[in-house]
């Protein structure tokens, strides 16, 4: 069991959903700085993280963004990361400005649809080589 990174910007997602991991993955694409390190929710690491920040997987259960250890939820992670990757992207950001409880909605109606939209894996994806050095073990 390798220790948590300190001074890393975590993302933890639901590494059974096919639309997370598809997400994580552009996230990957995108990242010309090296800035995330990633975890699922259901692996070792992804617990250890979510017990380190008190974080209740009952009620964050697709995304988290951890940054400079202040957690991150639903969809003000989701903007946060898209402003970390630049480009078109950063644009996203704008919707910071719209309230909360708003972005939330829309954020809770997409996760709580996503394994029937999407589907679901059996298992958590299982990073490439290429990309392994960017997951949490």
């Amino acid at each position: 069991m390798s220790p948590l990174p300190e001074n890393s910007t975590i993302i933890l997602f639901d590494g059974i959903c096919n639309f997370c991991n598809s997400y994580v993955n552009k996230i990957i694409k995108h990242d010309k700085k090296n800035k995330f390190k990633f975890a699922t929710l259901q692996s070792e690491a992804g617990k250890r993280i979510l017990s380190k920040y008190i974080i209740d997987y009952q009620v964050y259960d697709s995304i988290i963004l951890i940054e400079n250890k202040t957690v991150f939820s639903k969809s003000t992670a989701v903007l946060k990361i898209a402003k970390h990757l630049g480009g078109l992207y950063a644009l996203a950001f704008a919707f910071i400005i719209t309230p909360t409880f708003i972005r939330n909605a829309v954020y809770d109606f997409i996760a709580k649809n996503r394994y029937q939209w999407f589907g679901k894996k059996e298992t958590c994806m299982v990073p490439t080589e290429e990309i392994k050095s960017k997951f949490i073990s």
